[in-house]
């Protein structure tokens, strides 16, 4: 069995400006992921606004992502919905894909039955043969499920190996979940954007799972925090953490333009709602990143757009 480690950074869904999925954008930013060192990519996550997609879109994509990769990083297939029959479906398509993991959250949907809980991801995983990675997040992404429960599904679920723990705060609930799963999990990942990932880093998290628009300089971060220098995994992560604060507001929309300006998109188009940037966030924006230029230059990777 692959063991999941490292940066697995989620691949955002591109769209045209008509809202289309664009899948050449899709590939560009996938190819920059692998080539930025990640080990591993999930798609689709909360960052790929996986409740904006159909069920064919989503599908489709995971094939499609499958064939890209070629085996190249694993690949973590979101299987989130409400919906056990759907939850089967994505995870089966993803590991059709050569997907190792399936990343579902915890479904509003039997929030306060942990029978029914158990159920539906004991099915995702029967179903689809491959690992389950729980993902808790707050609301109103998540329910925030409390840890005991998450731990009890870990135990009574042989196929749920893994936890995206990112519910606040994010560091002492790693330790806790790691105390109350036991052996029934291979792993525990940070989230949150990797707003807090030195202090889950220091709590036993096996990585982190963050939007892409940054990958190499999370990769770089990780590999220098595994090296025992955590002073330059420090000063990466100061360095980065004004971008990844505005990134928790504007969220896709701040990926897609910072994807944008290093050539690796046409168009910022976001189907889910939210904040838009205006022209004083545009230039706040291009201030942030004019501060990372030695880290992280914006001249058009080889292949991106012209």
């Amino acid at each position: 069995m692959i063991q999941l480690q490292g940066v697995l950074p989620i691949l955002p869904t591109i769209f045209t400006e008509s809202g289309a999925v664009d899948e050449a954008g899709m590939r560009r930013v996938l190819d920059y992921i692998v080539a930025a060192g990640a080990q591993g990519v999930v798609f689709p996550g909360l960052a790929s606004e996986y409740d904006m997609l159909s069920v064919e879109e989503r599908l489709h994509l995971t094939a499609r992502i499958g064939e890209w990769l070629d085996g190249r990083v694993p690949f973590v297939v979101g299987g989130s919905t409400g919906d056990t029959k759907e939850a089967i479906a994505y995870a089966e398509a993803g590991a059709k894909a050569g997907a190792s993991a399936a990343m579902i959250l915890t479904p509003k949907t039997f929030a306060g039955d942990l029978a029914a809980m158990a159920g539906f991801f004991r099915a995702a995983h029967e179903g689809s043969g491959i690992a389950i990675m729980l993902q808790n997040a707050p609301a109103p992404m998540g329910i925030g499920m409390p840890l005991e429960q998450v731990a009890e599904l870990a135990h009574q679920v042989p196929g749920i190996k893994y936890v995206k723990e990112e519910a606040p705060p994010s560091g002492q609930r790693i330790t806790r979940l790691t105390e109350l799963a036991g052996d029934s999990l291979e792993a525990v990942f940070g989230g949150a954007g990797a707003r807090y990932v030195i202090d889950e880093l220091a709590r036993g998290a096996r990585g982190t799972m963050p939007a892409c628009e940054i990958t190499e300089l999370h990769v770089r971060m990780l590999a220098d925090y595994a090296a025992g220098e955590e002073d330059k995994a420090r000063d990466l992560f100061e360095r980065t953490l004004p971008l990844l604060n505005m990134q928790a507001i504007f969220r896709w929309r701040l990926t897609k333009a910072v994807l944008q300006r290093r050539g690796l998109i046409e168009s910022t188009y976001v189907r889910a709602p939210g904040p838009e940037l205006d022209r004083y966030d545009r230039a706040e924006l291009d201030a942030l990143l004019g501060r990372l230029a030695d880290l992280l230059p914006m001249e058009a990777p080889q292949g991106a757009l012209a």
